[in-house]
């Protein structure tokens, strides 16, 4: 999380004790006042009925017919229509800052969607210039000036070891490209430029795929996911103490920022209500997949699964994809699984993802098939193989592209109740279920899901389908971060329509 040049003020004590504190015991009360401080407000957000929110009561037809300006807009500029055209306005020339871009490796989230970001912003004919780490590839190029097709971004490797993010670094590669022609946007995914560096930058757009009030929240819900005989991690207890400094530096230094994109409508409210950010410089845009990558083919399905061996006769395939970590939920999933195939013997999981729980996964026998770490074009085979993508993440910050990569290929989902994913993801009861993150009821709703079985869920699939089709391709994304980027270099395009 990014680091303020700001100190804390010193807060001085009124009152006399008899006995004086030793200053490790005044150090924890402090720390326990401001994690009661940000806990109670943050639980109250998690109870808060996503419905009373404007980003799920403002229908299709309400957005089909909403004007006015698009900084005051506190829904996702996804529901809107942009026109599109083969040319731009005009041509854009953009910076973009990001630790890592998926070359030689099997990306992370953020990386993927930076890459299909700005590809699809490159190929809407806008000139984007990429500032990174050196590829973790040896046998890729790092020329700070290499340049792909004409429709692919111009990558900028910048020195220094590989998959390092140095920004300072990268930092001297855009002050000499910027001396050549000024650039019209600069876009930041999340703090990878430091806000010292580009808080007095008007044209800056900075993505936060996460902030720290959210992972104090993934803190509190990964400790309560530990048994009862599981001691507490130390890690919990050094995060805590460090994760409230983080927000305090985060609320004072966030306002610095010109324009803040949020990739989801509760971090959005977040931002306003919270961070305390001007509604007209925080804009929700959600993450988009590409339409290509990611869609229903029925025949990839039933060939993945006879490759993999599932057997033919099995009533349920489940499908779980990323990091296998404690943060992702797989202590949850492992568990509730673990109780799931003592009455249901014939329900079969597939794992896409590596990690510390891959072992634990094999342990089950052939149950359950661990596959590993997969390309986008192995995912699509993937998504198509299972009946329902399960995603038990305990970190309520960001919104996982697998969610809505699943969707795009007709699948419905089982996801956290968190206001992230329930706000903007399984925004109708059509589209999946949803468990609060623990082992009880996880395990409640995979024994729903069992019992409804995979025609029904084919049909939620498809709603999810059509619903992924209008909200979360990498177009219809790649369209509302170039209408807000227009709006910085020119406030006309901040009128809708």
């Amino acid at each position: 999380m990014p680091i303020s040049s700001e100190h804390p003020e010193e807060m001085a004590l009124t009152t006399k004790s008899r006995k004086p504190n030793s200053p490790s015991n005044f150090y924890f009360c402090t720390t326990l006042f401001f994690v009661v401080l940000f806990t109670i407000p943050v639980l109250f957000l998690l109870h808060t009925p996503t419905t009373t929110s404007i980003c799920t009561t403002l229908s299709s037809s309400q957005t089909k017919t909403w004007s006015g300006d698009l900084q005051l807009a506190e829904f996702a500029w996804n529901r809107l229509s942009f026109s599109e055209r083969n040319t731009p306005p005009f041509a854009l020339k953009i910076a973009v800052f990001s630790r890592k871009w998926p070359i030689g490796t099997t990306p992370g989230g953020m990386e993927r969607h930076a890459h299909t970001l700005h590809t699809a912003l490159a190929r809407l004919g806008h000139q984007v210039h990429v500032f990174t780490s050196p590829p973790q590839d040896e046998s890729t190029s790092i020329s700070s000036s290499e340049k792909g097709a004409p429709s692919s971004p111009y990558i900028h490797f910048h020195e220094g070891e590989p998959g390092r993010w140095r920004y300072n670094k990268a930092w001297e590669q855009f002050v000499e490209e910027n001396g050549r022609e000024p650039f019209d946007v600069v876009h930041s995914e999340s703090v990878a430029l430091p806000h010292w560096l580009a808080r007095n930058m008007s044209n800056l757009a900075v993505s936060w795929h996460g902030i720290a009030l959210e992972s104090l929240q993934s803190s509190i819900f990964q400790d309560l996911a530990r048994q009862p005989d599981e001691p507490m991690s130390p890690f919990f207890n050094n995060s805590i103490q460090g994760v409230v400094p983080k927000v305090l530096k985060e609320i004072r230094f966030f306002r610095n920022y010109a324009h803040h994109v949020a990739i989801s409508d509760s971090c959005g409210e977040m931002l306003r209500d919270v961070y305390q950010i001007p509604n007209r410089r925080v804009h929700v845009i959600l993450n988009g997949v590409d339409e290509d990558d990611f869609r229903e083919d029925v025949e990839l399905g039933r060939e993945f699964r006879r490759k993999i061996g599932i057997p033919r006769n099995a009533s349920l395939v489940l499908g779980v994809a990323g990091r296998l970590v404690k943060d992702k939920g797989h202590p949850l999933l492992h568990e509730a699984y673990s109780r799931l195939i003592t009455k249901y013997s014939d329900v079969y999981l597939i794992v896409a993802g590596s990690g510390p729980w891959e072992n634990r996964y094999r342990d089950f026998g052939s149950q359950v098939l661990v596959l590993g770490s997969m390309s986008p074009s192995m995912l699509r085979a993937f998504y198509n193989a299972i009946d329902i993508f399960v995603n038990p993440t305990l970190r309520p910050q960001g919104l996982d592209l697998t969610l809505m990569e699943a969707m795009m290929s007709g699948k419905p989902l089982l996801a956290s109740r968190f206001p992230s994913i329930k706000g903007t993801i399984v925004v109708d009861d059509e589209y999946g279920y949803m468990f609060s993150p623990n082992v009880e009821s996880l395990l409640e709703a995979l024994e729903a899901v069992v019992k409804e079985g995979p025609q029904r869920l084919a049909k939620r699939g498809k709603a999810c389908r059509e619903y992924a089709a209008k909200m979360f391709t990498a177009r219809k994304m790649a369209l509302a971060y170039e209408r807000l980027f227009l709006c910085i270099k020119n406030h006309t395009f901040c009128s809708y329509p």
